[in-house]
């Protein structure tokens, strides 16, 4: 039997970075129609896996983040940075970039 040696990677963000998946958009439309990869536009909506310490001030002060791992969020379609780690796709934002806390 084989031993599975691969290191599981493991991905803090810094500072005010949050670490995001991208939630799957629905392969139908309201119609019935079923979409192809190439037709699917980016999700906005994600799920926080990882979040940074937050800003710091002038004064040395941390600001924490206003979101949580867990937090599902609205975010600008086109911000952050696309990783793919072990297979699987994440998003690096900015805390600024982030619209809103879907609850």
């Amino acid at each position: 039997m084989a031993q599975d040696t691969a290191k599981k990677i493991t991905l803090k963000p810094l500072g005010n970075r949050i670490l995001a998946k991208r939630l799957e958009q629905e392969e139908k439309v309201k119609g019935g129609l079923i979409l192809p990869d190439t037709a699917k536009k980016k999700q906005e909506k994600a799920k926080v896996i990882a979040v940074g310490d937050g800003n710091k001030t002038k004064d040395g002060k941390t600001i924490p983040p206003s979101v949580s791992v867990g937090d599902v969020i609205l975010m600008d379609k086109y911000s952050g940075q696309e990783v793919t780690i072990d297979d699987e796709e994440f998003v690096i934002v900015k805390e600024e970039d982030i619209i809103a806390i879907i609850s």
